[in-house]
């Protein structure tokens, strides 16, 4: 395949170097001159999760802190940073549990946000980094942020579909049977689309933005490769089994007699309004299906069926390392730690292949 544009992604991240433009003109001046001190080894949408984790915290230091409050935050500096001390630290992680945003429009009601475990510590890593980089570059004299521990995440456990849901799910995106009325309007439409979006992620394990990324010309029928473009901009190949290069060529046949909107012509999964689909589209899209071939198993997302593909994978080939290749995660570690965990099967296993001294097998060696 040959190499191309992405312009889908050029276009992505020049609306996300708009926003972290825009949320920065009201943070301190140092906050911009950290988001530029990553710019090279960072994507743009870490560098805007960034930019709204420091808005959030200069936000709640203006507001509910008595020190900070004389100042808004753009006006803050470093001398202004530096007053931050471990209590400060300790109430917004405790802020960060349940908090209230005003809206624009007076008639709406603020908008209420509560963040757990894993929400609170990556939002105070994004503190600490920002902190950790004055210290670093002598713009101020120590790192208060380090004297708070994050907090201790309570492993859950990974939800995954089984085979049978599986089967159903992809028969639902073809029948539309048990959806609603509304649904099923939709979805003699959308059918194609859908059942090749569920077998992609169900066959290859791409994440969600992948998948709204793929342009026609990335998908290679012949050779059943497309190309992806991964988080850090780095784009691969990836290969997919003959039935997701069924799915791919029903629905390509049918994508190739839609005209799409000036601008989205490249995309392959296109919208009802025949723009590029988006990632909240696909997540709704998964979400309905998965409430009815999974009905006890809640909040299933594009990433339960990436688990869902990564733990098949794993479970034919024993391979770690493929897995976490294929997924496309640059430690392992990411990869035992959330895809690899042990199912009693293969523990029953363990103990059949270990034989001591009495046992018969063990005399036959």
């Amino acid at each position: 395949m040959a190499e191309h544009v992405n312009r889908y992604r050029e276009e992505m991240d020049a609306k996300r170097i708009l926003q972290i433009r825009d949320i920065t003109r009201e943070l301190p001046q140092a906050c911009g001159d950290f988001l530029r001190s990553i710019a090279i080894s960072t994507s743009t949408l870490t560098r805007l999760a960034y930019a709204i984790d420091l808005n959030t915290f200069f936000s709640f230091l203006h507001d509910e802190r008595v020190q900070f409050a004389d100042k808004p935050p753009r006006l803050m500096n470093d001398a202004d940073l530096e007053k931050l001390d471990r209590t400060d630290i300790v109430a917004y992680t405790e802020y960060l549990t349940y908090y209230l945003k005003s809206t624009d429009d007076d008639s709406v009601p603020n908008k209420v946000y509560v963040n757990h475990e894993l929400a609170i510590k990556r939002k105070l890593c994004s503190i600490r980094s920002f902190y950790d980089y004055l210290f670093k570059n002598q713009r101020i004299s120590s790192n208060v942020t380090e004297l708070v521990p994050l907090p201790k995440i309570h492993e859950k456990p990974i939800i995954r579909l089984n085979k049978n849901e599986m089967s159903r799910m992809l028969e639902l995106a073809q029948s539309g049977d048990q959806l609603t009325d509304h649904q099923q309007k939709f979805q003699k439409i959308t059918a194609k689309r859908d059942y090749a979006i569920l077998s992609l992620f169900l066959g290859t394990g791409i994440r969600v933005s992948e998948c709204v990324g793929i342009n026609i010309g990335d998908v290679d029928l012949e050779n059943n490769a497309f190309i992806v473009t991964r988080k850090g901009g780095n784009q691969v190949v990836l290969y997919f089994p003959p039935e997701v290069a069924e799915a791919l060529a029903d629905y390509m046949q049918e994508r190739s007699h839609t005209e799409a909107v000036e601008g989205h012509e490249d995309a392959l999964f296109l919208s009802l309004q025949r723009k590029r689909i988006t990632q909240r589209a696909v997540q709704n899209l998964v979400k309905k299906y998965a409430a009815v071939a999974a009905p006890l198993k809640s909040k299933i997302s594009p990433h339960k069926l990436r688990s869902t593909y990564a733990t098949n994978l794993y479970n034919e080939t024993g391979d770690i390392y493929l897995v976490a290749d294929v997924l496309g995660h640059t430690s392992v570690d990411t990869t035992r730690k959330h895809y690899a965990d042990m199912t009693d099967a293969r523990r029953r296993m363990a103990a059949e292949h270990v034989h001591l001294p009495g046992d018969p097998d063990f005399r036959k060696e």
